[in-house]
């Protein structure tokens, strides 16, 4: 979880990064958050509109994500993401969401957005789309039940790391 620009700070959740925190201090909850999830190989923000946009902030998170091997997984909450400059400079993989389900928090909007995938599905090579498992989790389980087949006539449904064809495990802290 990041600092949005709007947004409730209850909503971020333990070990959030926001934009007061020391380089050190975010560091040390990237690394935690890593540590939680052994077996990650990429990582991604929850909200994260203000640090997303913060070089600073962006530039330890990336460092970390490459020190292990992850890539990165921008969520676009912002257009004034700082990901995919600094993560060309620091030679971190990295992919953009192109669609949310659920911005909006009705089923008839997420049935339009995922018209709207099927739409883009049959002109794009690759497409990453987004939702959440919280208060939309049970609407978008069941329009996903249904767009599926739909979704796998034009594409195959893969794991985000092989959309990454460079993208190799590389954990530079084992020996």
């Amino acid at each position: 979880p990041m600092e949005p620009v709007t947004g409730k700070a209850s909503w971020l959740g333990p070990g959030a990064l926001t934009t007061d925190l020391s380089d050190e201090e975010i560091r040390s909850r990237v690394e935690k958050a890593i540590q939680d999830v052994p077996h990650a190989v990429g990582m991604n923000h929850h909200m994260g509109s203000k640090v997303t946009a913060d070089e600073r902030i962006m530039r330890i998170v990336l460092d970390v994500c490459k020190k292990h091997g992850m890539f990165y997984l921008d969520s676009k909450t912002t257009g004034k993401s700082v990901i995919p400059k600094l993560a060309d400079e620091l030679k971190v993989p990295y992919l953009e969401n192109g669609l949310f389900f659920d911005d909006v928090y009705t089923k008839e909007h997420i049935g339009q957005q995922a018209t709207k995938l099927a739409a883009k599905l049959e002109k794009d090579d690759s497409m990453v789309a987004i939702g959440h498992v919280g208060v939309t989790g049970t609407m978008i389980a069941s329009m996903l039940k249904d767009f599926i087949p739909v979704y796998e006539k034009e594409a195959n449904i893969v794991p985000l790391s092989d959309l990454i064809p460079e993208y190799h495990l590389i954990d530079e802290s084992m020996p």
